[in-house]
């Protein structure tokens, strides 16, 4: 089941606007691995349609009460660079209003660090995942090619002593830093890759096959010829059996015995 688009009314767009203002990523590192891991979860949950994955997406987890909205209270909100919810429906959003979602908060949150990511603003970040129930929150730095993440327990989200081959409880999924590089690994072991890499990946995967294909048909031709071939001997060696066995019958009409010619 795919959920269709929500359409808001006026008020609601105006209270809860779909654009934070604020650019996708600040750079093409944070974008690859931003698209990498986005689409990674999405070929893992692709035959899921309980899980939802969104990039860049804002997350608005409390509606604003009627006296809010009067004292021109703005709506809390974060867009997390990748975010995971299990039990809501794939399909298209402007933006993840909690309260229209079951109130089913994200469970999974990715953060790429950008130079333009200031400390305070991570901080207010952690708070609003810890507060909004993130089960999992992973911020990785490809500066100092440092990863952490955090795990909920209880009320609070508590760091990973070791990220290094750390299997997320939730996703399946593997991290891993030693490349010089943030990498995930699919439970069966098969790497996250990018777009580019995706095609290449099944272009030669066709190739395989178009090979195996030609290599079946090259072996089947080589049979059909063998086969062909025993059947010409074998019309050659009857054809010369009957022409034998004609001769030897006009022999006999003439009482000539074929073994006294020899």
């Amino acid at each position: 089941m795919v959920q269709q688009l929500q359409f808001l009314s006026i008020e609601e767009e105006l209270l809860y606007p779909d654009s934070d203002g604020k650019p996708l990523a600040d750079n093409t590192t944070q974008l690859r691995l931003i698209f990498t891991i986005k689409g990674g979860l999405d070929a893992l949950f692709k035959d899921r349609d309980d899980v939802f994955v969104a990039a860049d997406l804002l997350w608005y987890p409390v509606q604003l009460t009627q006296a809010e909205i009067l004292a021109d209270k703005k709506p809390k909100k974060q867009a997390p660079d990748v975010m995971v919810v299990f039990g809501r429906p794939k399909g298209d959003r402007g933006s993840y209003m909690q309260w229209k979602e079951d109130n089913i908060a994200p469970q999974v949150a990715f953060e790429i660090l950008s130079p333009g990511n200031k400390k305070k603003d991570m901080d207010t970040k952690f708070k609003f995942y810890q507060e909004h129930g993130i089960e999992e929150y992973y911020l990785y730095n490809p500066k100092k090619n440092r990863l952490q993440g955090w795990l909920r327990k209880g009320n609070k989200l508590e760091e990973i002593s070791q990220m290094e081959n750390w299997r997320s409880p939730l996703l399946g999924v593997k991290f891993s830093t030693r490349e010089g590089d943030l990498v995930l690994f699919h439970p069966d072991g098969e790497r996250f890759v990018e777009f580019v890499e995706a095609i290449e990946q099944r272009d030669r995967a066709l190739a395989e096959k178009d090979r195996e294909r030609l290599e079946k048909e090259l072996e089947k031709q080589r049979a059909d010829n063998a086969e062909n071939e025993r059947d010409r001997e074998r019309q050659q060696k009857e054809q010369i059996q009957s022409e034998l066995q004609k001769l030897q019958e006009k022999l006999q009409k003439l009482n000539i015995d074929l073994d006294s010619l020899s």
